[in-house]
């Protein structure tokens, strides 16, 4: 278990953040991720709800799921389960998804999206809601949280910008920021790993499965991904409600498998658990970043893994990432824009 690199929200805001922490989290020998400490004091109920939402939708039925899916949209639009490959061609069942077009922007832009780029319904497909009905609140908090973590991630690009232009030759001045705080393109997933059963199933023993069985290795294709800490749930306990009986569920303190979380193979080639305070964000770069900076900020490659079989109850894994990622029509290179860079990577993972 490793300590990432913290900082807090108000050095962020003044621009006190010293280079030396900004290497320790981002450069040659690093873990790739840095921890926001220090968040507003609306950013913990805001997460603990929509976490709570999290395991409420996976718990609804079939019928209900299908209505939140968005097949023209490659299935990141909405809900997801089972349309994912793992890294030896398995469907990833292990795990649902929501997705949401969550810059602020999108919605009003989203149609002039369309017409420009009509085979990126990724990107641009609109955006799909539970009614208040089945799930009160959720569109609510889903956008409220993304919209502090994007306004976050915000002052973390321009600590990093500030970095980059001192230190990378012809880096643009201020482009990590603009990025963050321009981009349509921006996308949120909320993540719901179901409890491991006991047998039946692809990975009916987390020590007999591969090590990232859960969420093969992978580097996200964004600039920058926030993340919350993950809220471990013992479902059995306190099952998930729907409609007007939805309450936050009761957190675990902590995870009932020490192994389970978030690990990052290191610069160095070791693969490393990490650990996100619940009351802190954590920020790690993403591959279109390494292609910007030519190298200089390395991607993340990480996988996690759930709840083990075996510990009593039924424990899900709950959280959410921000993808922070440039508008399509933006370059990453001197060849691609990021609507061709950001369509390989669809292709390879869907």
């Amino acid at each position: 278990m490793a300590s990432a690199v913290s900082v807090n929200l108000e050095d962020l805001r003044n621009d006190t953040v010293d280079f030396s922490l900004l290497e320790e989290a981002f450069g040659p020998s690093s873990l790739g991720i840095i921890v926001v400490k220090n968040l507003p004091a609306k950013f913990h109920s805001l997460r603990h709800r929509l976490l709570s939402y999290s395991s409420a939708l996976a718990s609804l039925s079939p019928e209900q799921l299908n209505k939140l899916e968005s097949p023209a949209a490659k299935w990141l639009v909405g809900w997801s389960c089972g349309k994912e490959t793992l890294k030896d061609g398995r469907y990833d069942t292990l795990k649902g998804s929501y997705y949401v077009n969550c810059a602020p922007a999108f919605e009003e832009q989203h149609t002039a999206m369309e017409k420009k780029y009509p085979s990126f319904p990724e990107y641009t497909a609109p955006n799909v809601w539970p009614t208040e009905t089945l799930l009160p609140g959720f569109e609510e908090v889903f956008r409220e949280l993304c919209n502090l973590i994007i306004d976050i991630a915000a002052l973390v690009a321009r600590a990093c910008d500030k970095y980059a232009e001192a230190n990378i030759e012809g880096y643009t001045q201020g482009y990590l920021e603009h990025v963050v705080k321009t981009s349509v393109s921006t996308k949120a997933r909320l993540l719901h790993y179901f409890p491991t059963p006991q047998s039946g199933h692809q990975a009916s023993s987390q020590d007999n499965a591969e090590e990232d069985d859960w969420c093969a290795t992978h580097v996200d294709h964004g600039c920058l991904t926030g993340l919350t800490s993950a809220m471990f749930v013992d479902e059995a306990a306190h099952p998930p409600q729907t409609g007007a009986a939805f309450t936050p569920l009761q957190e675990l303190g902590e995870s009932p498998d020490p192994k389970a979380g978030l690990y990052i193979h290191s610069r160095t080639g070791a693969v490393t658990k990490v650990g996100i305070p619940r009351d802190c964000l954590g920020f790690q770069t993403g591959e279109a970043l390494e292609v910007i900076t030519k190298g200089k900020f390395r991607a993340v490659p990480h996988f996690v893994r759930g709840a083990g079989a075996g510990l009593g109850g039924k424990v899900a894994r709950n959280t959410l990432a921000v993808f922070t990622q440039p508008n399509l029509w933006e370059k990453v290179d001197e060849q691609r824009d990021f609507a061709t860079f950001a369509k390989g990577v669809v292709e390879r993972n869907h």
